[in-house]
């Protein structure tokens, strides 16, 4: 009986609808909204004996929740984690360069499939080949929607039905449960492990070739490294037994490479040419990693068998968009025209000095004493930043952090509300610090972050 009195106090949905009005929103939204907020509190009486407030704060609450469901669910935001290939935060920015390719090709209609010197169908691969061609001294190039893509392509086009070997130690997987095993079976080609986890040798590939040996494969470790009694076989000795065997090489090189990374002063990761110099006949590679692209699987190798992964029908499967070419057109150029080091932000991040980290956290901090209470405490502390993205996980990239504590308010409560604002901002938390690092800061960013901790602290 009693909560049967407290479901009488709930208003009638056009009532609610009525008290919440005039908002700007459609009214079917509006009124779906008003009917689950009083479904939820019908729920909550029910199951706990919750006492509903009045019907003005009901009020606020669809407003609210109108708001929240009007709002775009992919959204910027700030990333003040230092790791700069954040895999759950979209990986690499684009360069100015590319979104603007991006717009201009979006807005539009444009030559994806037509030639325009003979009108003609023309192919929407043409339009990254040459350029990355040029770029890596591959004969031919693909592209398809992301790496996992182009290594499923390559399987299922050159070794359905037949053997892959593959060294044990590179039976890898990555975030999101991607695993080279699970994959290969994806393909239909057969899976055939050789040496141990931390020890191959060039006679145990050898050794496993057969009549239904179609293709060795060799995986980069990504997102972890075996260190200690180890032994790899080099690419060169891969090339050599493919030869030796009439078998073709194929290496998922994973994030990819155009530039020296030691000039960085960070440890040394296979260029892209440089493996294709060593004979490999096929590599795939990401383009949204240390390349500094959009999402896309970009293949490079030899003519014959990237024409053979051309006229597999699940190519289709994985294409890639027109805004996707413009996107990574654009980053191309920047390798081409020998400014990608101050024009992609995946490269000007992780080339950023360690003076220059400690300049831009003293700054900030400084904004941030004026700016939020007196009782934070608010200092700098020597920390690392991350690559992320699975690239150079052994990695430690020196930074200055920003760290942040209230007395009275949770770490992991700052760090919630940071993350629910508008915009969003993702931190890092440790030793019951808010740490903000620098090094994933862009220009405006610092303004916006200080608003955000004012709210969220005030």
């Amino acid at each position: 009986m009693e909560k049967e009195k407290l479901l009488r106090q709930l208003p009638a949905v056009h009532e609610l609808v009525n008290c919440c009005e005039p908002l700007d929103c459609p009214p079917h939204l509006l009124t779906d909204t008003a009917r689950d907020v009083l479904s939820s509190w019908r729920s909550a009486i029910l199951s706990k004996g919750s006492v509903p407030p009045d019907i003005g704060t009901l009020a606020v609450e669809v407003r609210e929740l109108v708001k929240k469901r009007m709002m775009s669910s992919l959204r910027p935001v700030i990333n003040a984690t230092g790791v700069v290939l954040h895999t759950n935060l979209g990986r690499a920015p684009l360069s100015d360069a590319a979104c603007e390719a991006v717009l201009k090709i979006a807005r539009g209609y444009c030559n994806l499939e037509i030639d325009l010197d003979t009108g003609n169908r023309g192919e929407r691969y043409s339009h990254v080949e040459e350029i990355l061609c040029r770029l890596t001294g591959a004969e031919a190039a693909l592209v398809v929607n992301n790496n996992a893509g182009a290594v499923l392509l390559a399987l299922h086009s050159l070794a359905q039905g037949k053997e892959v070997i593959v060294s044990r130690g590179e039976l890898v997987e990555i975030g999101g449960s991607f695993r080279v095993p699970e994959i290969m079976a994806q393909s239909g080609a057969i899976l055939r492990e050789v040496g141990t986890t931390n020890r191959t040798h060039p006679r145990d590939y050898e050794r496993a070739v057969t009549s239904e040996t179609a293709l060795i494969l060799k995986v980069h470790p990504s997102n972890f490294r075996v260190v200690g009694f180890t032994r790899e076989v080099e690419r060169r000795e891969l090339v050599a037994i493919g030869q030796k065997y009439q078998l073709p090489v194929m290496e998922d090189l994973g994030s990819g490479v155009l530039v020296d990374l030691q000039q960085f002063s960070l440890d040394k990761e296979p260029p892209v040419q440089e493996t294709l110099q060593a004979g490999v006949d096929l590599v795939t590679i990401s383009g949204d990693k240390l390349l500094g692209g959009p999402q896309a699987g970009i293949v490079l190798g030899k003519r014959e068998l990237v024409q053979v992964m051309k006229e597999n029908p699940l190519l289709r499967a994985l294409r890639v968009d027109k805004m996707t070419l413009a996107a990574l057109e654009a980053t191309l150029k920047a390798y081409l025209e020998d400014n990608a080091e101050k024009t992609i932000p995946v490269l000007r991040m992780l080339s950023l000095k360690a003076e220059e980290l400690y300049k831009r956290a003293s700054g900030l901090k400084e904004l941030l004493c004026k700016a939020l209470p007196k009782d934070c405490c608010i200092v700098l502390k020597e920390g690392v930043s991350r690559t992320g993205g699975g690239a150079l996980p052994v990695t430690d990239l020196p930074t200055t952090l920003v760290a942040i504590s209230h007395p009275g308010i949770n770490p992991s409560t700052i760090a919630e509300r940071l993350r629910q604002g508008n915009p969003p901002v993702v931190v890092r938390l440790q030793d019951d610090e808010v740490l903000i690092d620098p090094r994933t800061l862009f220009p405006g960013d610092a303004e916006l972050l200080i608003k955000a901790l004012e709210r969220v602290l005030r």
